[in-house]
């Protein structure tokens, strides 16, 4: 298990409390310092099942700078989503968890971070 993290970001530090507080093993991937590749994004997107603007923090100041707000969501766009979350990390939800069992999740809430954990612990 990888959880993708912004140490300043109050939701990962809980969902890091409550995978240690489980006893999980997982590795920490600090994105804004280990920033993903478009193809690492692509296979994580892939894992969630959802588009890139799905997992973009559309309320960032670098968001607005960009103009995500008008930036169409169709298949035709997810190229240029990918990319502007590569290029400027900071635009992605987080933390972002991908299971043992293949799978990912955006882990925002405890029923999230649990569903990872349970997924993590069905694929063992």
């Amino acid at each position: 298990m990888e959880i993708w993290i912004n140490p300043a970001c109050s939701k990962c530090r809980s969902a890091l409390s409550l995978l240690d507080a489980e006893g999980a093993s997982y590795t920490v991937r600090r994105y804004l310092e280990d920033v993903p590749t478009e193809a690492e994004i692509r296979a994580v997107l892939d894992r969630l099942g959802l588009e890139p603007w799905d997992i973009t923090r559309t309320g960032e100041p670098e968001a607005k700078e960009l103009g995500l707000g008008s930036w169409p969501r169709e298949e035709a766009a997810r190229d240029r989503w990918v990319t502007a979350l590569a290029d400027h990390p900071r635009l992605i939800q987080r933390p972002l968890i991908t299971a043992d069992d293949g799978s990912a999740v955006v882990g925002r809430t405890e029923e999230a971070v649990r569903e990872a954990l349970g997924r993590g612990r069905d694929a063992g």
